[in-house]
Order: C-alpha cells, then structure tokens, then sequence
C-alpha cells in the first residue's frame, strides 16, 4: 500500500475531538492501473476530468476500501461524476446501484433523473448494467437490507440536514449495507467549533456532528482522511460555499479569488457497520 494512503490526520482528529485508532484503511484490490484507465476513459466528461484535481478520485476510493466484485450504491450522484468511474469499474465482477431521489417528488427531481438516465442510455458499453434506484426521501429505502457492501455519498449531507431527513437516511444506509459493510462519506467541512446550526444553509457540516449522525444509526468511525482537505478555504462566504467552484455562483465577480482557491474544504469519513 503506498503511504499516502494511510491517511489519517491526527491533528485532525484532535481538532475535531475524535479518537480514532490509528489503524490503515482497508486494502483496495483496485490498482493504480486500473484506475489510471478509468481515469483517462475517454468516455468522461472533459468537464469532470478536470475535477480529479479537487475530487481525488483514486485516493478516496482507496481510502474507502473498494474492491471491484463489491455491490456498491451511490447515493444521488448528481451528473454522474462517480458513475464514470464506479460503473465501469464494477461493470464486469461488481453491481453499481445509482439511487435518486423519486422523480415525482418534484420538477427538479424528474430533470435531474431524467439526465442521469440519458447518459447511462448514451453508453451502454459502460452504464449498461448500472441499476437505478429511486427513494422517497422523509422515508429512504435504497435496497434489500443487508444487500450493499458499500454505500458511498458525496456532498450530499449538508442537504438531508438541510430537509430535516438526516436520521432517516443514515439509518436507511445501515439497513441496506451487509454487516461489516462500509459508509464512506465526503462533505463540506465547516470551521472548527461551530455547530451545524451556525452553518445553516451555507453547505458546510461540523465533522463531530456527521460522526454523531452516522454513529446515532449504529455505526462505528473507522477513520477520517485529509485526502480532500484544503486548507485555503476560508468557509465564510455569504454565498456559502457555492461560492467556491463549481458553482461559482457569483459569476465574474472575484471569480480569480475564488478559482485560486479552488473547491471546498472537504470531510472524509469512513465508518463501518458492525458485525452481529
């Protein structure tokens, strides 16, 4: 295992105040070639290749212990930046499991459904065998329990806290993954010593109070990453953190400023359902 992916940060965890056993992330049988070929697939958006500066791809999903013959389900993956990735990396061994939010919930929902479902029909070869699951979310199901080795999400937190569905949907994710299964979660990290309350609607998260969400629906913290940090994050923008690219959503003004930093400062959280 290279060690750049042993990451834990202990001065991290002191300044989160999470005790942590220093132990090494669990083996990835994903090699750095494999990931190179997935990386550089020519089926990628160029828009999200240019991302992997921010997002480490590799890294993180080493970090999460991803394996090629797992069962994993992708939590509302957006524009599908992961599937390309996790799609054709599961596509012949694995099951990729994409799970959206119902699309009759509202207008947005069916749009954002309807184009994750278009790029998966565009390119069969890759997203062929993807499986797309829609869930309620004041009352997610994701699957069968115990059915899922991973579930992953990404950015997606700060929303559920947002809606009031928080609790539901970490239980949801535990009912679904397999005893010993994995959690991995990457969000927006708000300054230290601040409550979720204080980061209302800005897009940043305490990373205490994701650990405390996670271990509510009985969960335990197996181990934070640095992989997605960045320090140049000043996370006090009135715009919240949508100022930051991607979104840029103060358009030209300070658009320079904000590009030099770059995207957020991100959490990188790895917990594990317990064996019975």
């Amino acid at each position: 295992m290279k060690p750049a992916l042993m990451v834990f940060s202990l001065a991290a965890l002191s300044a989160t105040g999470l005790a942590v056993a220093a132990s090494a992330a669990p083996e990835s049988t994903v090699s750095h070639e494999q990931f190179a070929t997935l990386l550089g697939g020519d089926w990628r958006v160029p828009q999200n290749a240019a991302r992997d500066q921010y997002r480490h791809p590799e890294q993180t999903l080493t970090f999460f212990g991803l394996r090629p013959d797992q069962t994993v389900i992708e939590i509302t993956p957006g524009n599908g930046w992961y599937s390309e990735l996790l799609a054709p990396l599961l596509r012949d061994k694995g099951h990729y499991v994409a799970a959206i939010v119902d699309p009759a919930i509202s207008d947005y929902a069916k749009k954002s459904a309807d184009s994750l479902k278009q790029k998966y029909a565009a390119d069969p070869a890759h997203y062929g065998k993807v499986e797309v699951v829609a869930y309620a979310p004041q009352a997610p199901v994701f699957g069968t329990p115990g059915s899922a080795d991973t579930v992953l999400t990404f950015r997606n937190v700060h929303n559920w806290v947002d809606a009031g569905n928080e609790a539901a949907t970490f239980k949801a994710f535990y009912e679904v993954l397999k005893p010993g299964g994995t959690l991995g979660v990457v969000d927006h990290r708000a300054k230290p010593g601040t409550t979720a309350k204080e980061n209302e609607k800005n897009g940043y998260l305490p990373t205490d109070y994701v650990v405390k969400l996670a271990q509510q629906a009985g969960f335990k913290l197996a181990g934070e990453s640095e992989i997605n940090a960045n320090l140049k994050d000043t996370k006090d923008y009135p715009d919240g953190v949508w100022t930051l690219p991607p979104a840029l959503v103060k358009g030209e003004q300070d658009k320079a400023n904000y590009l030099a930093i770059g995207e957020s400062d991100r959490m990188t959280l790895r917990f594990i359902k317990p064996d019975k």
